[in-house]
């Protein structure tokens, strides 16, 4: 059975971070694997939701969302991509926020689903999470070919321009006219 607590307290201690973990999703979450609430400073993971999942894939969304905890609250360690993207939510069907002054704003793009997914897996702070949490699981439990399926799963079917960022971004400014 993966170990949550001793990983989560391990990547605080090596990250210098003050996080807090709970296994209760927040509403609206309740089939997600895992989320982080920057404002609680919560990794959120849904092990009853996951129980039946091997521990490589436990530990692959646990990775992913402490990732997201460090993108967030210690930006200066990674890129300007990175730290962009990262106020941007863009979901598979075209609905978007952004994060401003830790406030949701919320507005929907026309597009297929098709399109959005790949835009939302393509997010810099996507697969940059995606990549740490294989580079994690890797060595945890090796390199299995489940562990890099999963990977390529949750990678974009093929790579997304940064000017098509920039239009998109753009387009999400202009729709919730707020300006940072």
């Amino acid at each position: 059975m993966f170990d949550y607590e001793r990983y989560f307290n391990q990547y605080c201690d090596d990250n210098q971070l003050d996080l807090l973990l709970s296994f209760h999703m927040p509403a609206g979450y309740e089939t997600a694997n895992g989320t982080f609430d920057v404002a609680s400073k919560t990794v959120f993971i849904n092990a009853a939701y996951m129980k039946e999942a091997p521990d490589y894939e436990k530990a692959f969304y646990f990775f992913h969302e402490l990732r997201h905890a460090s993108q967030y609250l210690c930006p200066k360690r990674f890129s300007k991509a990175v730290n962009r993207s990262i106020q941007y939510v863009i979901m598979f069907d075209g609905t978007c926020y952004k994060i401003v002054n830790g406030k949701y704003y919320e507005c929907k793009l026309e597009g297929g689903e098709d399109y959005f997914t790949n835009i939302y897996l393509g997010q810099p702070y996507e697969v940059d999470a995606n990549q740490y949490a294989y580079e994690r699981v890797r060595r945890i439990c090796g390199d299995l070919d489940d562990v890099r399926k999963l990977y390529e799963f949750w990678m974009p079917s093929q790579p997304v321009p940064d000017d098509v960022y920039d239009s998109v971004y753009a387009l999400i400014d202009e729709k919730i006219q707020v300006k940072d």
